[in-house]
């Protein structure tokens, strides 16, 4: 024992490679995951989820994957580890406009929208799952550039909502490095991004202000305080759930969507399914929905 404190004490534990993780071990994990975001992880992704996994263990010097289940369930500081660990499954390599389909989709519908409802009332949109914010803050660019080709007064607001804590951090502070400005035009960059430090970019305030940030877990979305919303886009979650529950997701979303607002998902997250409030956009590029206007609208 005195031999293997002396080893992570100097550093040499950390280089060890970790035991494989076993059938019943991820089993144990998968379930766990499910319960509390939803988020399913199949067989085959067992070498992500014990790659992510050894390089938290690693950082805290936890040397088993049973002890470091204990201690995202139970032990001291419960609650932060998880979150740690849920930002280091959940958060993906994102960028600005990283959809032009979809995005071109939701320029032509603000664009077509009835001038006096744009007059009257803001548009409002939702991100539903937005990691470290680089979509909400496309959203919101967007809207601007519409707003300015109608002539209109700039009347919108952008909400980000995601699980991760440490994403919606980055996503307030509103910085981002050069790669995630890669499929973003050198036009949008000078009209809404100001030069930070080293290769980093900063939002423009005046776009900055027009987007908010909660957490969210999409398992809660009954509980959401979203109502009415014009736009409602959520790309690349839906995968990470069983279809059944993709299903109850977007049936949430279809309750928060506004008579005449869009709904955007990922292409090929949701297939045979329709919903009585729901017409499909034709697209064979994006997969959208308008919500119908009832007859007393």
């Amino acid at each position: 024992m005195a031999e293997t404190r002396d080893d992570r004490s100097a550093g040499i534990w950390t280089l060890r490679p970790l035991p494989q993780m076993d059938g019943a071990q991820f089993q144990q994990w998968q379930t766990l995951l499910e319960e509390r975001t939803g988020m399913t992880l199949t067989p085959d992704r067992q070498s992500f989820l014990q790659t992510n996994l050894g390089i938290r263990m690693r950082e805290i010097g936890c040397e088993t994957y049973q002890a470091y289940y204990e201690k995202v369930v139970s032990g001291p500081g419960a609650i932060v580890e998880w979150a740690t660990l849920v930002d280091r499954l959940t958060v993906q390599e994102t960028r600005f406009f990283r959809d032009p389909d979809a995005f071109r989709l939701v320029s032509d519908y603000v664009m077509t929208r009835p001038r006096d409802s744009l007059k009257k009332r803001p548009l409002e949109a939702w991100s539903v799952g937005c990691s470290t914010g680089e979509e909400p803050y496309t959203l919101a660019m967007l809207l601007d550039q519409c707003m300015q080709q109608l002539e209109l007064e700039p009347l919108f607001g952008v909400t980000g909502s995601d699980i991760s804590k440490p994403a919606l951090e980055k996503a307030q502070r509103g910085v981002f490095g050069g790669r995630r400005l890669s499929t973003t035009e050198p036009a949008v960059r000078e009209r809404y991004f100001h030069p930070a430090t080293g290769n980093e970019w900063a939002i423009d305030p005046a776009i900055k202000q027009r987007v908010c940030f909660t957490r969210l877990n999409v398992l809660d979305l009954n509980q959401a305080p979203m109502h009415g919303m014009n736009i409602i886009f959520c790309q690349n979650l839906l995968i990470y759930f069983r279809r059944w529950r993709r299903r109850e997701i977007v049936r949430r979303l279809t309750e928060r969507l506004a008579p005449g607002g869009l709904l955007v998902l990922g292409q090929g997250e949701l297939t045979d399914w329709q919903h009585p409030s729901l017409q499909r956009v034709p697209s064979d590029s994006v997969l959208a929905w308008i919500k119908r206007q009832t007859d007393e609208e």
